[in-house]
């Protein structure tokens, strides 16, 4: 059974590293076009060349230098631009509606 380890720890980084460049944005992988890629992967996987040169150079960066995540993700709404605006413009839309309401007497 330890015979088959190796094989099955290549076909496992195979698999992870071709379905890792699939869910991969085409604007994020870098050096090459991601259908590069998949082809890369894919035919050199079995002698680990496609699927370490994925991890090493293909694949985007995940962290920064600074170990901060590269892409900025909102945290709270009050912290979406649009949120904001539209926040404002419900405000103005209460202060100073367009039709008032007739008057009774």
């Amino acid at each position: 059974m330890l015979r088959y380890l190796p094989f099955l720890l290549v076909l496992a980084l195979w698999i992870y590293t071709f379905i890792e460049c699939l869910n991969t944005p085409e604007d994020e992988v870098r050096k090459l076009p991601k259908i590069a890629w998949v082809f890369i992967i894919l035919l050199f996987g079995q002698v680990l060349i496609g699927p370490v040169a994925w991890i090493a150079v293909g694949r985007p960066r995940r962290t920064s230098p600074g170990g901060r995540s590269v892409r900025r993700q909102w945290v709270a709404p009050d912290d979406n631009p649009d949120f904001l605006d539209s926040l404002k413009k419900d405000q103005e839309k209460k202060e100073n509606p367009e039709d008032p309401p007739p008057h009774t007497a």
